[in-house]
């Protein structure tokens, strides 16, 4: 399972050379309320087992969630479905908020 640092994510999402990564973001609605990591697409966990198929396996994939636990497990399954090129946001969007984007909201 590859884990990918916010650090390196944002540098990642910033070389136009290269097609961005789908950011799929695992948690719940009401989290996603709070904040969100602009571009994210949001499945909550609960869902992706029955919405996995809507994803393109062939996509780079980052997944995201609050600080990295629930978006380890869905990374997992979606490899676990053939999914070439997953990775989990490690720490979440709280590591995103602690080194990338310092005026981002927490809880």
């Amino acid at each position: 399972m590859e884990q990918i640092t916010p650090r390196k994510l944002a540098d990642r999402l910033q070389d136009a050379g290269q097609p961005a990564p789908l950011l799929l973001d695992v948690r719940e609605p009401w989290e996603l309320e709070v904040c969100r990591i602009s571009g994210s697409e949001a499945m909550p966990m609960g869902s992706v087992p029955a919405r996995w198929m809507e994803l393109d396996r062939d996509r780079e994939t980052v997944v995201i969630c609050h600080h990295g636990g629930r978006s380890w497990q869905v990374a997992m399954f979606l490899e676990r479905q053939g999914f070439s090129r997953v990775a989990n946001l490690s720490g979440g969007v709280a590591g995103w908020a602690n080194e990338v984007d310092l005026n981002m909201p927490q809880y």
